[in-house]
């Protein structure tokens, strides 16, 4: 067993101070430690994006990144896309257009599709079929989930809002 290493991390704009061992992956402190269960694990080897979580700002799959390497970074999750009560335009389409099915994959497939939004606004059909390809969802066929982020993009403000304090921090919302 390794000593625990102190990290802080900001998540939905939230500071935590954890105790971690070094070897603990992201992914695991938001879920089990965070209580942050909306970012899912479904393969621990990168390749499904079920546990993608925005790492200041990017994309990133937290199953590749450990705790310690997140220490002082700003997390976002799939419980602070949107502020308290109310949809991000990526949940909204995706509710909307029938962009999930058993929503395993949902809340990784929208924190990607955000981080594709946030490069470009405005991505063709063929944009957002490249931006996904690391995410895996194995009951839609994408059809509707691409269509649910081109149609998030026509919304004016598809970008991420981080909550500010923990009164603010919805649930989970996939």
């Amino acid at each position: 067993m390794s000593t625990p290493v102190p990290v802080r991390l900001h998540v939905n704009g939230v500071e935590h101070q954890l105790e971690v061992e070094p070897r603990l992956l992201l992914v695991h402190a938001l879920r089990d430690q965070l209580g942050l269960t909306g970012t899912h694990v479904g393969c621990d080897t990168s390749n499904c994006g079920a546990c993608t979580v925005h790492l200041d700002g990017r994309a990133v799959k937290s199953c590749t990144v450990l705790a310690v390497q997140a220490d002082g970074a700003e997390v976002t999750t799939i419980e602070g896309l949107a502020p308290e009560g109310e949809l991000h335009p990526l949940q909204e389409a995706f509710w909307n257009d029938h962009g999930l099915q058993c929503g395993y994959c949902t809340p990784g497939m929208i924190m990607a599709a955000a981080g594709l939004l946030a490069d470009n606004p405005n991505p063709t059909e063929e944009e957002v079929r490249h931006g996904l390809e690391g995410n895996l969802c194995r009951c839609t066929g994408y059809h509707n989930i691409v269509k649910a982020v081109l149609d998030a993009a026509k919304v004016k403000d598809a970008t991420i809002t981080t909550p500010t304090s923990p009164s603010q921090q919805p649930e989970v919302r996939a």
